[in-house]
């Protein structure tokens, strides 16, 4: 086995985002050659998060963070720094991802796109991408 390991930097703009990684993740599968394989996501923060979800209409985006908002509003809560609410959404959509690679390409759904999910921000943030090939 090979071990691949990659870094993508991401910059958000609003406090709770979706931004669309399918791309930059794509690129890297192709770049690293791998034919068949697993590709790792994960994100190293606590108020952030990773999901696979539908990319063909924007507004599932908008309808994901606004649920996640009614789900887990932004209200005292007993952690001094003001978003507990980032961390329990980070704790509930999960801060990574595995999949598969097949064919030098990803394994995903007609709709699927890759999301990293900011949830206090803007900041820049990472996410590091470990590719296994059996290759």
């Amino acid at each position: 086995m090979i071990f691949l390991l990659k870094e993508i930097k991401i910059k958000s703009t609003k406090r709770n985002e979706l931004i669309d990684i399918t791309n930059q993740i794509e690129k890297i599968i192709s770049e690293s050659k791998t034919k068949s394989g697993i590709c790792l996501l994960y994100t190293p923060h606590t108020t952030a998060g990773i999901i696979i979800n539908e990319n063909a209409d924007p507004d599932v985006k908008t309808d994901l963070i606004n649920a996640l908002e009614k789900i887990v509003p932004k209200i005292n809560y007993l952690h001094t720094e003001g978003n507990s609410d980032a961390h329990l959404k980070s704790t509930l959509v999960g801060k990574e991802k595995t999949l598969i690679i097949e064919n030098e390409e990803l394994v995903l759904g007609m709709w699927d796109g890759i999301y990293f999910c900011e949830f206090d921000g803007p900041r820049e943030r990472k996410i590091i991408i470990k590719i296994i090939k059996e290759n």
